[in-house]
């Protein structure tokens, strides 16, 4: 046999991926995964490809060399290092794609012309920044670039916690996801600027989930609030919070 299984177990670890985060990101189930690791079975030319777009390393090497052999030359320790840190490359997705972007999401010809930026400070894995407009989730103003983190599953959705919020009939918005245990099929979706009214999606109609995990903003923009402002928000705050919990009871 050759060593892919031996290698593809390797790289995974050392990205810091479990079976399950990495078996997603190739397409397959994480019990496949799980054979060519221990290789019972051999791993398909369409996975090796993206093993290989992953990790940049040739067929070849995937197939007939060790990875994990980091005797042989300086050159190749530090390629490995490399390999280990990841680049996090961040694709941008600016007001002016936001349109496009629904029906490109998951096209990569309209992805690759998105431009990219990485970020040394996020752990390796999967995210994309957005470009938002509005004030409905002031303090955080309008033209800010939120970089969110793939979510695979809504049921890792954490109640109250930001997200990018991709669905067919809303397009991209940035909002607070509350879920209703009774309801599975519907998301509540909150600003945090109390003037705006929750409003309910279908999870049905969510295309993408991104968790929030960096916003970028341009200085000198965050907004002010005087006392009485203040005093308004926070009682219109308390009225949606009351609402809220009369619907999800």
């Amino acid at each position: 046999m050759s060593t892919a299984g031996k290698n593809i177990k390797y790289l995974r670890k050392l990205r810091g991926w479990t079976q399950q985060e990495f078996a997603s990101k190739l397409q397959i189930k994480r019990s496949l995964l799980g054979a060519y690791e221990e290789e019972r079975a051999e791993p398909r030319i369409e996975v090796l490809e993206i093993v290989s777009e992953i990790f940049k390393l040739t067929l070849d090497e995937l197939l007939l060399k060790d990875v994990s052999d980091t005797k042989g030359s300086y050159l190749s320790k530090r390629r490995l290092q490399k390999l280990a840190s990841g680049t996090n490359e961040i694709q941008l997705v600016p007001i002016k794609a936001a349109a496009g972007y629904l029906a490109g999401y998951a096209d990569p010809e309209f992805l690759d012309e998105l431009n990219t930026f990485t970020l040394p400070m996020l752990a390796p894995g999967s995210y994309r920044a957005f470009e938002i407009v509005g004030d409905s989730m002031l303090p955080t103003p309008s033209g800010s670039v939120i970089v969110g983190e793939k979510v695979e599953s809504l049921d890792d959705v954490k109640n109250n916690q930001t997200y990018i919020v991709i669905s067919r009939n809303e397009g991209i918005v940035y909002k607070r996801v509350m879920k209703n245990p009774k309801v599975k099929a519907k998301l509540t979706l909150l600003s945090d600027n109390p003037s705006y009214q929750p409003y309910i999606v279908n999870t049905a109609d969510i295309v993408e989930l991104w968790k929030a995990s960096l916003i970028i903003g341009k200085a000198n923009t965050q907004q002010r609030w005087d006392v009485n402002q203040l005093a308004t928000l926070v009682s219109n705050l308390q009225e949606q919070v009351s609402t809220l919990k009369n619907k999800m009871n």
